[in-house]
């Protein structure tokens, strides 16, 4: 009897085209996530978890940690399939920007543009850089950031 590994559902790097624009699908971060990552994180910090020192802070209520909405989005990314069985690693994430608040009843999706590819050294693997937004239910972009990733290529023979 023989053993097979499943093919990978995720995008190889020659998947990618440069422009390409991919969407995940939606989920509404609650009230009960900030709590959540404020007891994994132990970030306490009242602008997340006092609701009346929020009340007077310029969001008016309780907002979502900047790290749990990327842990969020990584989520997303994972659920939608592009990354299953063929990201290698996250290189790195330059230009991490906070544009908006993210508060308990918001949606929120990844929009991700491909803005680059790069071959490595090593002919089984490639960079794909991508400008990535998280963007709300009214279509604001809450966080920018720019991510390269690492992905295998596609195994040849």
């Amino acid at each position: 009897m023989t053993s097979s590994t499943p093919k990978p559902r995720g995008r190889y790097f020659e998947d990618f085209a440069v422009g390409e624009v991919l969407e995940t699908g939606r989920r509404t971060v609650t009230s009960t996530d900030i709590v959540n990552f404020a007891c994994l994180s132990g970030d306490f910090n009242d602008v997340h978890c006092n609701h009346e020192y929020a009340k007077a802070s310029p969001f008016g209520e309780p907002i979502a940690h900047a790290p749990l909405v990327f842990a969020v989005a990584a989520g997303l990314n994972y659920a939608s399939g592009v990354n299953d069985g063929t990201l290698l690693a996250v290189l790195g994430i330059d230009k991490w920007r906070m544009k908006l608040p993210v508060k308990h009843g918001d949606t929120i999706f990844v929009r991700s543009v491909v803005k680059a590819l790069s071959e490595t050294s090593k002919d089984d693997r490639g960079v794909v850089t991508f400008e990535r937004a998280f963007v709300n239910q009214r279509g604001e972009a809450v966080q920018e950031m720019e991510i390269s990733i690492l992905y295998k290529r596609r195994p040849r023979g």
